[in-house]
């Protein structure tokens, strides 16, 4: 799964900024500014990366059906795994 890093921790910019992130085009570990936010690619990460993530209690899992994705929300960043 491809995994792009969003770096803030307010979900109401993210719900602003995503029909954008998601048509970005980015290299791994390469960086662009969205509406002032930086958006990271920081590659694949393995298929059972999720189910790690989502068994810590400090981590939120969301979910986008167009496209399919799953964010995963915690500390100060918000994780989009788009397979």
């Amino acid at each position: 799964m491809k995994c792009l890093t969003v770096y803030t921790d307010n979900l109401t910019v993210l719900s602003d900024i995503l029909p954008t992130v998601f048509t970005l085009s980015l290299e791994e570990n390469e960086e662009a500014q969205v509406e002032g936010i930086t958006v990271s690619d920081v590659g694949e990460v393995p298929e059972d990366y999720v189910e790690k993530m989502k068994s810590k209690p400090e981590v939120a899992v969301l979910y986008t059906k167009n496209p399919p994705a799953t964010i995963l929300q915690h500390s100060n960043v918000f994780e989009l795994l788009i397979k």
